[in-house]
C-alpha cells in the first residue's frame, strides 16, 4: 500500500482517517428482548413448556419424564387433589361397568342352565310317557311274580336302570303316607294299617307314578286306606 506521496507505507500502518479495528470482538450481548427464547436459556424453557399439560411426578402413569408416550396428562389448571379425585371418580364408574358386566353374565349363564334342564326333561318326559304301557306291563308281571328270574326279567331290569340314569324316578310303594302332590287315589279300601298309623296310607300301587326332576309324568295311581 502507498501513500499520496507514493512511497510505500510501512507494513502493518492504518490509513489516514480511518480507526484502528479492535483485536477482539465485543461479547454480543444476551439479555436483550426475545435473547433468552433464542439462546434457549430460562425464558425459551417456559415458552417451550407452555403448551404442555401440567403433570405431577410420581401420579398413576406418570413418566419420568414429561412428553414421554405414558406421561401423565392433566388438564392445565388443575391442582394434584382435583386430578387424583378425577382419576378415582374414573376408577370407580369402570369398576362398577365390569360389576354389572359380571352380574350380567352369571344371570344369563344360570338362565341357559335353567333352559337346558328344563328341555332336556321334556324331552325325557315324552320318552318316558312314549313307554308307560310298556313299563305298566313291566310292573304288573313284577307283581304277579313272572319277573322272579329269566331273560325277560333281566331286560326289564336293564330298562329301568338306564331311565333312572337319565333323572327318571318311580312313584308308589305300598305302606307310604298319601300324598295327593305325587298319588291318585283310585280305591278307597278298609284295610290294617301298622300300630300307631295315622292319617290316609297307600296299600296297594295299581299304577306307578314316574317323575324327572321336578316334573310330575304321571301320579302314581293307588288304592289306600285311613287309619282306625
Amino acid at each position: 500500500m502507498t501513500d499520496t506521496t507514493g512511497t510505500p507505507a510501512p507494513e502493518g500502518a492504518q490509513p489516514e482517517g480511518v480507526e484502528p479495528e479492535s483485536a477482539t470482538a465485543a461479547p454480543t450481548s444476551t439479555t436483550g428482548a426475545g435473547s433468552g427464547d433464542a439462546a434457549g436459556g430460562p425464558a425459551g424453557e417456559s415458552t417451550a413448556s407452555a403448551g404442555r399439560h401440567r403433570y405431577f411426578e410420581g401420579g398413576p402413569g406418570a413418566s419420568s419424564e414429561p412428553g414421554g408416550e405414558d406421561e401423565f396428562d392433566h388438564g392445565a389448571g388443575e391442582t394434584e387433589r382435583e386430578v387424583l379425585a378425577r382419576e378415582d371418580a374414573l376408577a370407580a364408574s369402570y369398576l362398577a361397568d365390569l360389576q354389572r358386566l359380571q352380574a350380567e353374565y352369571v344371570n344369563y349363564k344360570k338362565r341357559v342352565d335353567r333352559d337346558r334342564d328344563v328341555i332336556r326333561n321334556t324331552a325325557v318326559g315324552s320318552v318316558v310317557e312314549s313307554l308307560l304301557p310298556v313299563l305298566d306291563d313291566i310292573h304288573m308281571a313284577r307283581q304277579a311274580g313272572d319277573l322272579a328270574d329269566g331273560p325277560f326279567a333281566s331286560i326289564a331290569d336293564k330298562l329301568e336302570s338306564i331311565l333312572g340314569r337319565y333323572g327318571v324316578e318311580r312313584l308308589g310303594e305300598a305302606g307310604q303316607e298319601f300324598d295327593p302332590n305325587v298319588h291318585e287315589a283310585l280305591m278307597h279300601v278298609e284295610a290294617e294299617l301298622p300300630e300307631g298309623a295315622s292319617g290316609t296310607h297307600v296299600v296297594q300301587v295299581l299304577q306307578p307314578g314316574y317323575r324327572i326332576g321336578e316334573r310330575l309324568v304321571r301320579a302314581a295311581r293307588v288304592s289306600v286306606a285311613d287309619a282306625g
